[in-house]
């Protein structure tokens, strides 16, 4: 069986130099974030606060922490003064929550908007109409604790590539019509930067569509070790 390294070496052969690599380390132990970590990687994603918050604080401080999941209000002061990125807000009262715990701790949190673009009912996001609205809106320019630095979606789970394809192509075209509406002005067109799309099974379509971050955990760490 291929090591985790070598995984980590034959996902990064694929990607562009303008696309990072995220590896989904929930669900796996710290010794697999360890291996990882030894080969090189230093930005993992986790999706339970729980569980990022004991990997915190036994592996390398120097680690790059992302989280990928459906973020509770309430937990978002646990993250707050250490999490690198937020993938997944989806409601703008998380945003307000997430600038608030932000500024507790000096700091401006950088997230990523979800967009729900997928077939799924059960996905979680703003439509491409919601997002508009908000971002049109402007409350999210008063809070100084959070700062939005992309968007990020996921496809449908189907094998249809083309309907994949037009999902992120859908979130490319918001993303960069947000960036020349809404970010375009007092410097911050080079922070809103940021399109994470595209996993284990799709990364390759996502980059075609403008993908800036992909998030890949069964290529790297195999099937999920534990829940």
């Amino acid at each position: 069986m291929a090591s985790i390294g070598s995984n980590i070496g034959d996902v990064l052969k694929t990607l562009p130099e303008t696309v990072r690599l995220v590896a989904i380390s929930k669900y796996h132990p710290e010794s697999a974030v360890q291996e990882a970590y030894e080969a090189g990687q230093r930005v993992f994603g986790e999706s339970h606060v729980q569980e990022l918050q004991r990997k915190h604080d036994s592996l390398p401080k120097d680690i790059e922490w992302h989280f990928i999941g459906h973020l509770q209000t309430n937990k978002v002061k646990y993250i707050a003064p250490y999490i690198s990125l937020i993938h997944a807000v989806d409601t703008p009262k998380l945003l307000a929550e997430i600038s608030k715990q932000g500024m507790k701790c000096g700091r401006r949190i950088p997230c990523l908007l979800q967009l729900h673009v997928a077939q799924e009912e059960t996905k979680f996001g703003f439509s491409i109409e919601e997002a508009e609205a908000f971002l049109r809106e402007g409350t999210w320019r008063e809070m100084k604790g959070a700062e939005i630095r992309g968007v990020m979606c996921m496809a449908s789970n189907v094998d249809d590539e083309e309907q994949i394809a037009r999902e992120f192509e859908t979130a490319h075209q918001f993303f960069l019509h947000a960036k020349e509406a809404y970010f375009g002005g007092e410097g911050q067109e080079a922070t809103f930067c940021e399109c994470s799309w595209g996993m284990s099974d799709d990364y390759q379509i996502a980059i075609q569509h403008g993908s800036t971050m992909v998030r890949v955990g069964s290529r790297i760490f195999g099937e999920r070790e534990y829940k």
